[in-house]
């Protein structure tokens, strides 16, 4: 099992003939995922040849759905653009678009993302790394050959990170990994995964990774506390940041005590949720909640 992408999703790729949407879809197709076509409506009709597979290019996302099936997208526009690519995903009533673009306006988001809501398209990002079931499938530019399949199921606000616990427990294995993006604004959130992860019978623990900045990790805690059985890891980013500033992410700025690492360690906490200060020291808290340490 898995949540929001399995070995059946069927991925079309928006921006598949640019330079990044070539690369990771090469990456992509190696790592076993379904990838049924690019969009591109200046090159509509040709193929691309990806190591000897040919993958058609679609006008729209909608001829894209229409030959394929296609029930992912994933976003590989510039940001001045990336507006219009995921409101023609939406329109298409693709079920799920993964945005891996980064630097789109914020008013740009929050008009998309409510459009995609409406239109029952689930938004993953923007400014992320995309999402990952091992063995199954991958959607975005997480790299593959880090993790295997497992037990723990992985939402996180940073990519790297996403990348650093999957290696740290790469012995171990994940369920799905979701990078659900930093930005102020995003369309999955921390609390979609964990009822997600929640519902899904084979991962049998949640490692959640926030940062600075927002109160999205204190919103997961609540959350936590009334909903969620399963036990969850946690880390977070920034305890050295200094106050006022922003910290790499655009969503990653604190004002006075909140949105520090410290009070979202503290409402963790205060839910069950065990906390490490090091991404290595969370990797031993996982093998210890699963007896595997």
């Amino acid at each position: 099992m898995a949540i929001h992408l399995t070995k059946e999703s069927k991925v079309l790729v928006q921006g598949m003939t640019g330079g990044q949407g070539m690369r990771h879809t090469r990456r992509m197709l190696a790592a076993g995922t379904n990838v049924v076509g690019g969009v591109n409506p200046r090159k509509a009709g040709q193929t691309v040849d990806f190591d000897g597979r040919a993958v058609p290019v679609f006008g729209s996302v909608a001829d894209g759905i229409r030959s394929t099936g296609a029930d992912v997208t994933v976003v590989f526009v510039p940001p001045a653009f990336a507006k219009a690519a995921v409101t023609e995903a939406a329109d298409a009533r693709i079920p799920l678009a993964v945005v891996i673009t980064e630097g789109i306006p914020v008013h740009d988001t929050v008009a998309f993302t409510a459009y995609a809501r409406r239109n029952g398209t689930r938004i993953i990002g923007p400014n992320c790394p995309g999402l990952i079931t091992p063995g199954q499938s991958n959607a975005g530019i997480i790299p593959a050959d880090i993790a295997k399949p497992g037990p723990i199921g992985l939402v996180s606000k940073s990519g790297t990170l996403t990348y650093q616990l999957m290696y740290e427990l790469r012995d171990t294995g994940f369920s799905t990994c979701v990078g659900i993006g930093g930005d102020p604004v995003v369309g999955t959130s921390h609390i979609d995964c964990l009822a997600a992860f929640q519902d899904d019978p084979d991962t049998e623990l949640v490692v959640l990774i926030g940062e600075i900045g927002g109160d999205a990790e204190e919103r997961a805690a609540a959350y936590i506390h009334d909903h969620v059985t399963k036990p969850v890891v946690g880390y977070i980013a920034g305890f050295t940041a200094p106050e006022g500033r922003t910290m790499g992410h655009a969503g990653a700025i604190v004002s006075g005590s909140s949105g520090t690492a410290r009070a979202k360690q503290e409402a963790l906490e205060a839910a069950g949720v065990r906390v490490g200060r090091t991404p290595t020291e969370t990797a031993r808290l996982v093998l210890d909640a699963l007896g595997a340490g």
